[in-house]
């Protein structure tokens, strides 16, 4: 062979070495955020339904923008507003409009507290004048443009605030909060748990603003130890009530602005246990409250006129087991309204008259809806989304308002959403599933017709080619009497004749799905990085999940974990008889409730499983707080069984396999003490495991290097063990 044949079968040789090289993945590329998709940001649609504003972020270049498009015409896009220092325009990550949509709110320099609640800087920019002010020096949380865009309203310290724009003074409308008392936002347990922190609500006319305010005088405390970089730690002790202790006292309060007076709202019988929900009607000064009792199997609907203090009751919804608190209610164009509930067994829409007198049923079937969307007064149709035609996915409907002539507005099979525009003319639809990166179009309603194609996320699909990475093979598994949905990740070089080491993950929570036929995230990719080392991954959705029916979801009542354990290891047994698994080497692991299934699962399945990794996980629900522990279990003090029976502390004398527990000093939510009981309940057992703990980190576990040192840790671990 001559020399310069020598020399391009070198150069061939080493292009297939970086080739093969490339197809490798790595812990740091997958947290490097290379592989991200482009996706469409804070969608808003105009009153008048004929634009949408997206905002567009860069965080290499610190710059934002909000720019504007019409849904009906291919026309070149308005940059609403952008950063530009010199003219005082900050960096901004969030916006909102106000009613008449002249005035924006902009949100810069965010500082997080829990996992929804933050402080920022706000900034008012007027579209007309093009000017831009800053409502406070300090960070404040949660402000709201009056509909009148004249004022906002904020919290601040605990007390309620409101700021006049145009004369640039500051009414300070609460005085009394402070360590137990708070005003305008929720308290920890509500906001991880109902899912808001804002707690308060501007009548359509600006007259009034209707806030809660929450006593947590006999909540105990609880504390977390901040080690930082100081000589000493330093303790921040927080309200935190665990299952079976007290909660806040919350009342309603109504604040009127031309008065500058306050008083309290008192319901006509005693005063709830729980205020899930409150907010005012868009035309009427009517404010919609929820209400629920301790036990969460009584939610009440009620609507209060504010000059004539007149409760009705709209309706009530109960449940031998618990009653889902919901954001699927919509006031329609003659002041009847939408809702949903699951009270024929599974969750659909029903259409109710404005005194709560129920007109129809307007979806039904065997089928979950999972959102509703919107709602078109002129053609009377309203749009969902449901998993009627794959409970492992999500289509998006149409259907009258009377139930009828029901059409699908997405064709693709897969994981479907939309936006829809004021008036409901157009959507914007996205799409993916485990083979597509998540794409987005704009469509016309009436007919189908595509606009146009807004992203289609082609460069990212064309790297991920590169790569050859497996797929999720979707299967259905019958368990323990049930029909039961779940995933298997081969590698790519499969070859079934070989016996393979097996992971399997799960979550397993109530109402929740990891099996799902939608584009990955990045625990995916690293599942999918350990098939490039061998393993087999595989995921069940077991009892209690989701999308299946009230009855499938609420089994678990009363015995959280105990289901899920017992399908877990049917799931592992039902593996182990699989040809091509190493029946000896089958490990499972889980993040928060998913950790606890997983520490349950290598204790009562210790002749299933070999290895076990829990991250953050619960070890007994006696730890865990009121709202979410209660609602299926009730409390301790009457479910004694329930709590003890289902508790990993109280089974460690029975692992025998690799077992790592993980958890951040931090974590305001799962606190670290369940980590702490079940190490000292292995010790006492005698029993030899592997603990992690990261200093200063909440229940999710990152920043910095942290994700990187954490998956490192668990894939080094399953190496090693399994």
């Amino acid at each position: 062979m001559d020399l310069n044949r020598k020399f391009i079968c070198l150069i061939c040789a080493f292009s297939s070495f970086l080739n093969a090289q490339e197809k490798s993945l790595s812990i740091e590329k997958i947290w490097s955020g290379e592989f991200q998709a482009e996706r469409l940001e804070a969608i808003r649609s105009t009153k008048d339904g004929e634009f949408y504003t997206v905002l567009e972020t860069d965080y290499k270049e610190v710059k934002s923008k909000i720019v504007q498009h019409s849904f009906s015409q291919q026309s070149d896009p308005f940059i609403v507003i952008e950063t530009d220092i010199t003219k005082g325009v900050p960096f901004f990550t969030s916006y909102s409009f106000s009613q008449g949509e002249k005035k924006l709110l902009l949100e810069s320099e965010v500082e997080p507290i829990y996992r929804r609640s933050k402080r920022a800087i706000y900034h008012v920019y007027d579209t007309d004048s093009k000017s831009i002010q800053k409502i406070s020096d300090k960070k404040i949380q949660e402000p709201l443009l009056s509909p009148d865009a004249q004022k906002v309203a904020y919290v601040d310290n605990r007390n309620l605030f409101v700021f006049d724009l145009k004369s640039k003074k500051t009414t300070q409308v609460t005085l009394d909060g402070d360590y137990q008392t708070i005003n305008g936002i929720t308290d920890w347990v509500y906001e991880e748990e109902f899912g808001f922190v804002r707690a308060f609500d501007w009548s359509p006319d600006s007259r009034y603003i209707v806030f809660m305010k929450f006593d947590e005088s006999e909540v105990p405390e609880y504390s977390l130890d901040y080690h930082g970089n100081l000589l000493y730690p330093y303790q921040y002790t927080f309200r935190y009530p665990k299952a079976g202790e007290k909660n806040s006292v919350v009342t309603l309060n109504l604040f009127n602005i031309d008065e500058i007076t306050s008083r309290r709202i008192d319901f006509i019988d005693q005063q709830p246990y729980y205020i899930p929900r409150i907010n005012f009607d868009k035309r009427t000064n009517k404010i919609f409250i929820q209400t629920l009792n301790r036990h969460q199997n009584h939610l009440k609907l009620w609507s209060y006129e504010v000059r004539s203090k007149q409760f009705s009751l709209l309706l009530q919804e109960t449940d031998n087991a618990y009653v889902s608190v919901h954001d699927h209610f919509k006031v329609i164009d003659d002041d009847s309204f939408l809702w949903a509930s699951e009270k024929d067994g599974y969750n659909h829409l029903y259409h109710y008259d404005s005194q709560g007198k129920l007109i129809n049923q307007v979806t039904s079937g065997n089928w979950d809806v999972t959102d509703l969307l919107g709602y078109n007064s002129k053609r009377k149709e309203v749009y969902y989304q449901s998993v009627e035609t794959s409970n492992v996915g999500r289509s998006v409907y149409s259907i009258n308002l009377n139930g009828k002539k029901k059409r699908l507005l997405s064709a693709e099979f897969g994981f479907n959403g939309a936006v829809f525009n004021s008036t409901g003319t157009y959507f914007i639809q996205s799409y993916s599933d485990v083979k597509t990166p998540p794409k987005y179009k704009l469509v016309r309603t009436r007919d189908l017709k595509v606009i146009r194609n807004l992203i289609d996320n082609h460069s990212l699909s064309k790297k991920m080619a590169t790569y050859e990475l497996p797929q999720k093979e979707f299967i259905k598994v019958d368990i323990n009497g049930n029909e039961l949905n779940a995933y298997l990740i081969k590698p790519t070089d499969f070859d079934p004749s070989n016996k393979y080491p097996v992971l399997l993950y799960q979550y397993s929570g109530p109402g929740s799905q990891q099996v799902s036929n939608r584009w990955l995230n990045t625990q995916d990719l690293w599942h999918k990085m350990l098939t490039q080392k061998g393993y087999i991954i595989a995921c069940l959705d077991p009892r209690g999940t989701g999308y299946k029916g009230r009855d499938f979801k609420k089994v678990t009542y009363l015995n959280l974990v105990k289901y899920e354990t017992e399908d877990q290891i049917a799931f592992g047994k039902y593996l182990a008889e699989l040809p091509f698994i190493n029946r000896s080497r089958i490990g499972i692991w889980g993040w928060s409730y998913g950790g606890h299934v997983s520490s349950q699962s290598i204790l009562l399945g210790n002749d299933v499983f070999s290895l076990a990794i829990a991250v953050a996980p619960v070890t007994n629900w006696r730890f865990y707080d009121t709202i979410y522990t209660e609602r299926f279990m009730r409390t301790p003090q009457e479910n004694p069984e329930g709590y003890d029976d289902n508790a990993p502390i109280n089974h460690a004398s029975k692992l025998k396999g690799k077992y790592l527990i993980i958890h951040g000093t931090a974590d305001d939510n799962v606190h670290l003490q369940n980590t702490l009981r079940m190490v000292d309940a292995l010790i006492q057992a005698n029993k030899q495991f592997e603990v992690l703990v990261y200093p200063d980190k909440n229940h999710g576990i990152y920043g910095g290097n942290t994700r990187n040192h954490l998956f490192m840790k668990m894939t080094n671990f399953i190496q090693e063990s399994l």
